[in-house]
């Protein structure tokens, strides 16, 4: 089963070379294609989910070849507790908005051609174990970024592709410096842009001289990697870049946005920060939890400010990865458990609550809750549009964070595990569940009941291909809620792992 995942990983750069070569007259067949690739692809996810073994402690599935010998740089690809989600939730999710997809006419070919880029880009981060192909792909998913945002996003598209593509690029540069420092502390030599070679705390003691000072390597480097992930993420401050991208961006793009790319950021914590600087992480901890906790409170309070619902959600997004940011710096198992099943508890919440406002605006054209000259955008949706208000409901409440929905499970294990470590934050934390609830109720309740808004009557309600769509995100908060074993178990030693290495140098 080893050449699974290169399946996974080349299949949707297949279905990009057959979308180019789709003849232009024919662009339907574009579509079909890209439906077929994203489907196929997350099918593959799932029987990786059935061969996985939940009591390995390595990489499965894992392929290694020499790719640049004379630099010791592999083609190197596995998985392992923490990547197994994130895979599923991105063969999930780029499948569903495919779907959602199917109304774009500008550039047809060229759209779904990036859309498939994008998903391979992702799977290779997820993916990469060596480091030079980690940082290749890391890149590479600016690329369909930058466009998807540039030519399919909104009035102010440009502004939103070039902030987006500028705070990205300029995290990766320091990153990179951290690649590279990396490779010359581990002299050059085989492993030397081995992701898990690096892992276990060899660098505590080296220390590096810059401009005649030295510096603690651990603890220098750890700034550097620590910067192009926080952006990604991303955490106050580095966050201004998310709201323009998301209010701008198509709503595919939005739901891949903060369904998976985000969580590249905290990924990068899980499997490289933290595992390679584990002195660094323990000693920096407090730092961290607190900015998590900015992100928790600030993007809650941004998110009850604004009038555009869109940019609501994608407040809700910077408070909601501050949670997860709290559960990783707890270093606790309850509370790195819950950051990981949050990064996909999220993704599948948030991404029903983007698709949700894209058929909204389908109909609508506008986004406001409340329109600039103070008159009300919408109004009375309940009684226009039942089946909307139906999904709507469940992916409100799933984002609240709702007992019996899967975002209840996540966030109280990230509580559970930070009470120990940071007992005052993590009551200054629960605030930020109250507020999410405030504005989330607040905005359903002005733009479903009340007087009906005269353009809502003429709205037509959910149409069977948007429904095939969310139904099972639907299925996913409600089971995963209930009965969250079967991610919790993929996932427990992969952490258990990691909590024991951190644990060691306490």
């Amino acid at each position: 089963m080893n050449g699974l995942l290169n399946w996974i990983l080349w299949l949707p750069i297949i279905g990009m070379v057959g979308v180019l070569l789709t003849p232009k007259a024919k662009e339907n067949a574009a579509r079909y294609v890209t439906l077929a690739t994203t489907f196929i692809t997350f099918v593959l996810t799932l029987i990786l989910w059935c061969k996985f073994d939940n009591t390995a402690t390595t990489m499965q599935f894992a392929v290694k070849f020499p790719w640049i010998e004379s630099f010791n740089i592999n083609y190197s690809i596995g998985v392992d507790g923490l990547t197994l989600p994130m895979t599923i939730l991105n063969g999930l999710l780029f499948f569903l908005c495919t779907l959602s997809s199917w109304t774009v006419e500008k550039s047809v070919k060229s759209y779904f051609a990036l859309i498939l880029m994008l998903q391979a880009s992702v799977f290779g981060v997820f993916f990469s174990l060596d480091f030079f192909l980690f940082y290749v792909f890391w890149e590479v998913m600016l690329i369909p970024m930058f466009f998807l945002i540039g030519i399919w996003g909104g009035e102010n598209r440009e502004y939103a592709a070039i902030k987006f593509f500028l705070y990205t690029f300029f995290g990766s540069i320091f990153m990179l410096v951290g690649i590279i420092a990396l490779y010359y502390a581990t002299g050059k030599g085989v492993d030397s842009f081995n992701i898990l070679a690096h892992q276990g705390g060899k660098f505590v003691a080296e220390q590096v001289v810059i401009f005649g000072h030295s510096f603690s390597f651990e603890h220098l480097f750890f700034w550097f990697m620590f910067l192009g992930f926080a952006i990604k993420v991303p955490i106050f401050p580095f966050h201004t870049w998310l709201p323009h991208a998301h209010v701008q961006a198509p709503t595919a793009v939005s739901v891949i946005l903060a369904g998976v790319l985000l969580k590249m950021g905290t990924y990068g914590f899980l499997r490289i920060l933290y595992p390679i600087f584990p002195q660094a992480a323990n000693d920096y901890s407090t730092i961290v939890a607190v900015l998590g906790l900015i992100s928790v409170i600030y993007g809650a309070f941004c998110a009850m400010a604004q009038d555009d619902v869109k940019k609501l959600v994608a407040y809700s997004s910077v408070s909601h990865m501050g949670f997860v940011m709290l559960g990783i710096a707890s270093m606790s198992t309850q509370g790195m458990t819950g950051a990981v099943l949050q990064m996909f508890n999220h993704g599948t919440s948030t991404a029903m609550m983007f698709l949700l406002i894209g058929i909204l605006y389908e109909r609508s054209h506008h986004r406001w809750i409340v329109r600039p000259d103070g008159s009300k955008g919408f109004g009375g949706l309940s009684t226009q549009l039942p089946k909307y208000t139906t999904v709507f409901i469940i992916g409100m409440f799933a984002s609240m964070g709702l007992p019996g929905l899967s975002g209840f499970i996540s966030e109280a294990l990230i509580f559970l595990g930070m009470y120990n470590r940071f007992t005052t934050i993590t009551v200054i934390a629960v605030v930020g569940l109250l507020i999410g609830a405030a504005y989330l109720l607040w905005m359903f309740k002005r733009m479903f009941f009340g007087e009906v808004n005269p353009d809502c009557k003429e709205y037509e309600d959910m149409n069977a291909r948007e429904v095939f769509y969310m139904v099972p995100l639907c299925i996913i908060v409600i089971v995963f809620g209930i009965f969250p074993s079967p991610l919790l178990n993929m996932m427990k030693v992969s952490v258990g792992q990691l909590v024991d290495l951190l644990a060691k140098f306490a």
